[in-house]
C-alpha cells in the first residue's frame, strides 16, 4: 500500500532548510514569536507540542500556516478510533503539514481515512527517544526498542501513513522498510558537543542526513541557544556536508 500523503516528496527532490524542523520547545507564545523572528529566511518549518499547545500555540500554529509557514504538529495522538478520526479531520482544517499520532493500527488506520485526499503528512510514532530498552520493557512491551520501531514502521506502511518518527540509530533499517518517498522524521538530534538533556538514543544532524532521515527536529540546540540563528546555520550546514 502506498503512503497516505499525496504531497509526500522524495528526499532528493528537498531542500536542506525544508528538512529542519525548529521544536518551538518553549512556554508562551510570545517567547515562540521571538523564536520565529529570529530564525526569519533560515527556518521554514516548526514544530509545535504539549508545551505550547497548551499556552495559546493551536492558534499561533494557525496564524503561522496560514502566512506559509509549515508546522508540525506534534501532539502524538491516541485514542478510540472516532476521536481520532474528528480529531485529524479539525486539523487538516487547520492547514497543518505534519501531525503525529502513536503508530498503533487502528489508530493509525482511522487517521489515514480521516485525512484522506489532504495534504497532512501523518507520522507514526515508533518508540520515544528518551526511552531505552529498559524503559520499553517496563512500558510491558516485549521487544526491544529496535525491534518495536521496525515492527511499527511496517504497520505504519501497510496503514498508508505518510512517515515515522524514530531515532537515526533505527532509520537505516526503517528505510528498508518503507523505502525511499515516505518520511522518516528524526528528533534526538543534538550537534557535536552538545548536552543530551533527556534524550537517551541521540545522533548529530550529519549521521542522521546519512542514515536516511528526511526530516531533523531540532529543539534545545538551538531555542536554547545564544544565538539561534547562527546555531540553526550551523546545523544547516551540517546537514549539508553529510
Amino acid at each position: 500500500m502506498q503512503a497516505q500523503s499525496t504531497h509526500a516528496q522524495s528526499v532528493q527532490a528537498q531542500s536542506i532548510q525544508e528538512r529542519l524542523i525548529v521544536g518551538l520547545d518553549v512556554p508562551t507564545v510570545a517567547e515562540a514569536e521571538k523564536v520565529v523572528r529570529e530564525l526569519d529566511g533560515v527556518v521554514s518549518f516548526y514544530k509545535i507540542g504539549y508545551q505550547l499547545a497548551f499556552a495559546g500555540g493551536l492558534d499561533f500554529a494557525r496564524e503561522l500556516a496560514s502566512g506559509g509557514t509549515k508546522i508540525f504538529l506534534d501532539m502524538k495522538l491516541l485514542d478510540i478510533d472516532n476521536t481520532v478520526a474528528k480529531g485529524v479531520e479539525n486539523i487538516v482544517r487547520m492547514g497543518m503539514s505534519m501531525l503525529t499520532l502513536h503508530a498503533y493500527p487502528r489508530t493509525m488506520k482511522a487517521a489515514v481515512e480521516a485525512a484522506r485526499g489532504s495534504d497532512l503528512c501523518l507520522l507514526g510514532v515508533t518508540v520515544l527517544t528518551s526511552m531505552d530498552e529498559q524503559d520499553v520493557i517496563d512500558a510491558g512491551y516485549e521487544y526491544d526498542p529496535h525491534t518495536l520501531v521496525l515492527r511499527r514502521s511496517e504497520q505504519a506502511l501497510h496503514a498508508g501513513m505518510g512517515g515515522i518518527v524514530c531515532s537515526a540509530e533505527e532509520t537505516e533499517a526503517v528505510r528498508r522498510i518503507v523505502g525511499p518517498d515516505m518520511a522518516v522524521v528524526t528528533p534526538g538530534i543534538r550537534p557535536k558537543g552538545s548536552d543530551h538533556g533527556d534524550q537517551k538514543r541521540v545522533v548529530t544532524p550529519a549521521q542522521a542526513i546519512r542514515s536516511g532521515s528526511s526530516h531533523l527536529v531540532v529543539a534545545r540546540p538551538i531555542v536554547g541557544a545564544v544565538d539561534r540563528r547562527a546555531a540553526a546555520e550551523a546545523i544547516l550546514a551540517e546537514m549539508r556536508s553529510a
